[in-house]
């Protein structure tokens, strides 16, 4: 199973492996049975997002925002809507600064909301500010495209 993904289930975080072909076919989680994919942004604390990023192929796109904050809030249904347009390719994550302040300290997180994209575990792309769905969209397939070597179109 040579292209087979690494996909954490956004309901019990077990780690499944799909066929890349058959990302977009509704594949199901192995263990609890619901949809591995929603076409929604996932709500994770400190300790589930370490789990993601540690156990996901794909590239997370995080949302680092806070309950006090009007962007923030005003963007989530935009980060929502993006959410329909990149998954399954993209993980979209919402991590709440005032919930894990330190995961925010550790990334320095000085402003949100902030996008964050990780592939490979690892940091490839930030941007602040509030944005609407066909930006966050744009932005991400263009940073997921620089990550991964091949050229952003």
């Amino acid at each position: 199973m040579s292209d087979a993904v690494r996909v954490v289930c956004p309901r019990c975080d077990t780690t499944n492996r799909v066929p890349a072909a058959r990302l977009g076919d509704g594949p199901r989680c192995g263990e609890c049975r619901a949809p591995l994919f929603e076409g929604r942004p996932v709500a994770l604390s400190e300790a589930r997002f370490r789990r993601h990023l540690r156990a996901s192929d794909l590239p997370l796109l995080v949302d680092f925002w806070a309950s006090w904050c009007g962007p923030c809030r005003a963007m989530a249904p935009e980060f929502e809507a993006a959410a329909r347009n990149l998954e399954p390719r993209l993980r979209l994550i919402k991590v709440s600064t005032e919930e894990a302040p330190g995961l925010a300290a550790e990334l320095g997180i000085a402003s949100i909301p902030t996008l964050a994209l990780f592939a490979g575990g690892r940091e490839v792309a930030r941007r602040a500010g509030a944005m609407p769905a066909r930006q966050i969209v744009e932005w991400a397939r263009a940073a997921a495209a620089g990550a991964a070597g091949a050229p952003a179109a």
